[in-house]
């Protein structure tokens, strides 16, 4: 089986997401049509995580990230002819659109390629945005549009299902997953002081990095306390507590090695589709501390693993009150690994993929161009 992903924002979680599909289905070949934001990492170090002997790189040059109409429309029409030529080729069975950009654009190219088999995965759709109504009334109407043109839409967490049925849009959803194999076990940091909180991804507004600084700020007078933002993105300026490392872009195993020497892992986001940096936390048997939004709330059971917090002066407390009590912090790792084992492992949920691929020509009959 060929299939071929359009993946707008090349980067980060999406690109993590892409990558364990890749992984899971090795005897099947992957054509990845991407674009670039070289502002976060350059396409050229992205493909360096990918296994080599099934995949295939296509540039789409003209994506980008705003929304934008004449560029949007020539991000379209190179789309429309790459998978043209693919599918004339034989080399499309399935097309996965990665995040909304490419949903959109991507759903609109195969629907004028007459391509049917094609699958949608937000991994958090902007319209998730708490800050904007009338943004998110925007990207709502935007969604809603792609759906029109047909393919299947599989949410990335159960909450993002929800958001979806919410705006009238049918979907599924499989879990996000990670490979519990292969992480290494770490010794304790006998060298830390500190008490280490952690966050690693893009610092970009998605992430909130303004109420991650808040937070810091409040213990920036406490010697006990530090952060960590191991990452790097646009909104990096910021983060100006002065108990608040940024560590910039660092190899895979730098980070894990990072989060398993904290304390916590604390996710300030204004929505998710669900977090692959709070999943690999889970993983590495932490504590984690979320805002409570879409994707965030599919990872806490009960307080067992951790906490969600609603405002900056909730996240304080449950900050203070883990530093009080740093025995629990070990028995609610050992919580955060087996949840992570029996609900987000990437060797069972990303198999399910392959089933849908597969079977992924939808019978809703997809909206008609009208022509005047």
């Amino acid at each position: 089986m060929t299939i071929v992903h359009v993946v707008e924002p090349f980067a980060a979680g999406v690109a993590v997401f892409v990558k364990s599909l890749t992984e899971m289905m090795p005897d099947d070949v992957h054509i990845i049509v991407h674009g670039e934001r070289k502002s976060e990492m350059a396409a050229c170090e992205v493909k360096k995580i990918f296994p080599q002997k099934n995949i295939r790189f296509i540039r789409w040059r003209s994506a980008q990230r705003s929304v934008h109409p004449l560029k949007d429309f020539m991000a379209f029409s190179e789309l429309y002819k790459i998978l043209r030529r693919l599918k004339r080729k034989g080399l499309v069975d399935a097309v996965h659109l990665h995040s909304s950009k490419s949903g959109l654009l991507g759903r609109a190219a195969c629907r004028m390629a007459a391509i049917e088999n094609v699958v949608y995965t937000p991994n958090g759709a902007p319209f998730l945005s708490r800050r904007r109504s009338l943004a998110n009334y925007f990207y709502q109407q935007l969604e809603k549009i792609g759906y029109g043109f047909g393919g299947t839409v599989i949410c990335c967490s159960e909450s993002e299902l929800n958001a979806y049925k919410r705006i009238g849009i049918h979907a599924r959803y499989v879990n996000n997953g990670i490979s519990l194999t292969g992480n290494k076990e770490l010794a304790p940091d006998i060298q830390k002081q500190k008490f280490r909180i952690i966050t690693s991804g893009r610092i970009v507004s998605q992430k909130n990095p303004y109420l991650f600084n808040s937070i810091a700020s409040y213990f920036q007078e406490f010697e006990d306390f530090e952060f960590i933002w191991a990452g790097d993105g646009l909104e990096r300026t910021v983060l100006t507590a002065k108990n608040i490392t940024v560590t910039g872009w660092l190899p895979t195993e730098e980070v894990k090695a990072l989060v398993t020497q904290a304390d916590m892992f604390l996710s300030t986001s204004l929505y998710e589709g669900l977090s692959f940096a709070v999943l690999e936390a889970l993983a590495l048997r932490k504590p984690v501390l979320l805002s409570d939004c879409v994707g965030n709330m599919d990872v806490i059971k009960s307080g067992l693993n951790g906490d969600l917090f609603t405002n900056e002066t909730e996240a304080i407390i449950k900050v203070l009150h883990y530093y009080n009590n740093r025995a629990m912090l070990q028995v609610m790792g050992e919580f955060s690994h087996q949840i992570c084992s029996a609900e987000f492992n990437a060797e069972h949920n990303f198999n399910s993929y392959r089933d849908i691929y597969t079977g992924a020509k939808t019978s809703r009959k997809p909206m008609a161009f009208v022509h005047n």
